[in-house]
């Protein structure tokens, strides 16, 4: 072989080598792209573990640094045990609380004598106490949807009462059988009820808007009394005789207060449980109490686990028959005002249509005068009287028929009573 046989050789075997090469080059690359990938995700893996096992330890260090709330400690801080015999509760028995409502007097509205009376009356009251009060002063928002409510509830009882009225109005109008008297009496009573319902509303609607004014506040005043039983006499007693002790210590203050007070034309009431509960409730919820009340909180029940209440379905027929009523009685004033408009409609056009020839001959004599100059004063005159002589003759026509008809009645009576 020759020079050039060899390199042909070779030239076939560079050929066959490179794409062989080529392929190994290109399996060495993937095979380190995927050890690249694993080995990233081997990194992910213990990054993630060693985050968890992190948040883990925080957890566990908030845990022991957050308080467990439960229910002792929320009578922790609301600082009372409880309320019963109109007294509140404090310190587990060893301090009782009562609260007296007093009703003050405009001052600045008073003669000077008044206002010497009320200060000598404060001077008498300060000088007779002998133990330590406590004057408290509590801001509240006035709450008018009650008032609103009952309001409504009368409105629409009124307008029932006023629908009913001019149904009963247009059911006597509609018979006939009633004087003028009656009738008038019947629209005064109508009339009054409607100004009655109107002015009602109006009350309802400028109440609503004054309860969407957030700025109508009230403020009480209370004095505030409290009595601690002596250190030595609290293991001597139980906490009922305690309680006893304490209420009629607390009761025997709170009357003279009041003597005192009345002095100065001040009157004052001691305030029973429910209303001590209600002091509580506004003064821990001072935000909450103007939009969810103490009666509305009670009624939720929330400390039960069953609450009772009317039948949903009882409760619904009721108002479905209400409703049906309302809807019916206005139902039965709407179709009397139709027929009443339907009835003078109706004999309009029937006294029209019978009219219909005199007012086209009254119509075209009008016409004839209003246009003489242009068609001539002999040709309306004498048009005129052919219309009037044409009228005339129609009159004629209609008595005739008139006359033949009752002929025809009297006739066939006659012969209906030959034949019986």
């Amino acid at each position: 072989m020759g020079t050039e046989g060899i390199s042909q050789i070779l030239v076939i075997a560079l050929a066959i080598m490179l794409p062989i090469l080529l392929i190994f080059v290109i399996i060495l690359v993937t095979l380190w792209l995927k050890n690249k990938k694993v080995e990233k995700r081997i990194e992910k893996g213990k990054e993630v573990i060693e985050d968890k096992k992190e948040e883990k330890k925080k957890t566990k260090s908030e845990t022991k640094l957050t308080p467990t709330y439960n229910k002792q400690s929320i009578f922790d801080f609301m600082e009372f045990d409880g309320v019963e015999d109109n007294m509140i509760i404090q310190k587990n028995g060893r301090r009782y609380v009562m609260a007296i409502e007093c009703q003050g007097v405009n001052y600045d509205l008073m003669s000077q004598v008044e206002k010497v009376g009320v200060e000598e009356g404060f001077q008498q009251f300060l000088n007779t106490l002998r133990h330590p009060i406590q004057i408290y002063i509590q801001t509240r928002t006035i709450n008018l949807e009650k008032s609103i409510l009952q309001y409504r509830n009368r409105v629409r009882d009124i307008e029932s009462d006023y629908n009913r009225r001019v149904y009963e109005y247009n059911r006597m109008v509609q018979s006939g059988t009633y004087t003028r008297e009656q009738l008038n009496k019947a629209y005064f009573e109508v009339t009054k009820k409607r100004n009655l319902y109107e002015y009602t509303k109006d009350i309802v609607d400028n109440t609503e808007k004054m309860s969407l004014n957030r700025n109508i506040l009230s403020k009480k005043y209370y004095i505030i009394i409290s009595y601690m039983p002596e250190e030595g006499s609290v293991d001597t007693y139980n906490k009922d005789e305690l309680r006893n002790i304490a209420f009629s210590e607390l009761y025997t203050k709170a009357q003279s207060l009041i003597r005192a007070i009345a002095a100065c034309s001040v009157s004052g009431k001691i305030l029973n449980s429910s209303e001590l509960i209600e002091l509580l409730y506004v003064a821990y919820n001072r935000d909450d109490s103007e939009i969810f009340g103490l009666d509305k909180a009670v009624q939720a029940e929330y400390y039960d686990l069953y609450s009772t209440a009317p039948d949903v379905f009882e409760k619904k027929m009721k108002i479905l028959d209400e409703k049906i009523r309302e809807e019916a009685v206005e139902l039965a004033n709407k179709s009397i005002e139709k027929v009443k408009t339907k009835s003078k409609m109706q004999e309009m056009a029937e006294k029209k249509e019978k009219e219909m020839d005199n007012l086209i001959s009254e119509f075209a004599k009008i016409l004839l005068q209003e246009n003489r100059a242009t068609v001539g004063v002999d040709v309306a005159n004498k048009a005129i009287e052919e219309i009037q002589e044409e009228d005339k003759k129609r009159k004629e026509k209609t008595e005739e028929g008139g006359i033949d008809n009752e002929k025809g009645k009297k006739t066939t009576s006659r012969t209906r009573k030959k034949a019986n």
